[in-house]
C-alpha cells in the first residue's frame, strides 16, 4: 500500500490550502483514512478521519476550518484547510487503517503570521 501526500506549502495566516493523499488501489478497502500532523517538538496528533461509510470526525482545534473528503474514483482523500493559523504549521501525514496501518511520507505545511 502506498500513500502519497501532496499540496503542502507556505501560506499566509487566514489563507486556504488543500492537501491530497493518493492511494494505490481502492480507498474503500480501508476501514478509515485519517490526516495527522506533527509540529516540531510535539507529538503527532489526529486532525481528521473519514470512515468507509463516510462519517467524519475532527480535532477540536480544526473543527469548522478543515474538511476531510474523498474521491473514490480517484482513490484520493483530501484535507481542505481554511482560515489557517500559524499554529497549524506542521508536517501533515495521511494514514489508512484496515487491520494494519499505512502511512504516507508527510507534507510540510507552514503558515506565516
Amino acid at each position: 500500500v502506498q500513500l502519497v501526500e501532496s499540496g503542502g506549502g507556505l501560506v499566509q495566516a487566514g489563507g486556504p490550502l488543500r492537501l491530497s493523499c493518493a492511494t494505490s488501489g481502492s480507498i474503500l478497502r480501508f476501514n478509515a483514512m485519517s490526516w495527522y500532523r506533527q509540529a516540531p517538538g510535539k507529538q503527532r496528533e489526529l486532525v481528521a478521519t473519514i470512515s468507509r461509510g463516510g462519517n467524519t470526525n475532527y480535532a477540536y482545534s480544526v473543527k469548522g476550518r478543515f474538511t476531510i473528503s474523498r474521491d473514490n474514483a480517484k482513490n484520493t482523500v483530501y484535507l481542505q484547510m481554511n482560515s489557517l493559523k500559524p499554529e497549524d504549521t506542521a508536517v501533515y501525514y495521511c494514514a489508512a487503517f484496515s487491520g494494519s496501518s499505512y502511512w504516507g511520507q508527510g507534507t510540510q505545511v507552514t503558515v506565516s503570521s
